[in-house]
C-alpha cells in the first residue's frame, strides 16, 4: 500500500510539472502573491511569450 501512495505522490507531481501548476506555485512564492484569476493569466502569457520569443534553428 505504502508503494501505491508514493507511486501516486511521484505521478501527480510529473502531472503538475508538465501542467505548469509547479511552475506557477514557483512563481507565487517567489513574487510573494496569492492564487487569482488575473495572476495565472499574467503568468500564462509571460510563459507562452518566452517560449515562442525564442527563435529556433532548422
Amino acid at each position: 500500500m505504502r508503494g501505491l501512495k508514493s507511486l501516486y505522490r511521484i505521478l501527480m507531481g510529473i502531472l503538475r510539472e508538465i501542467g505548469d501548476e509547479s511552475a506557477y506555485q514557483r512563481h507565487l512564492a517567489a513574487h510573494g502573491r496569492t492564487h487569482c484569476g488575473a495572476e495565472w493569466r499574467t503568468f500564462s502569457e509571460e510563459r507562452m511569450r518566452q517560449k515562442y520569443q525564442r527563435a529556433k534553428c532548422c
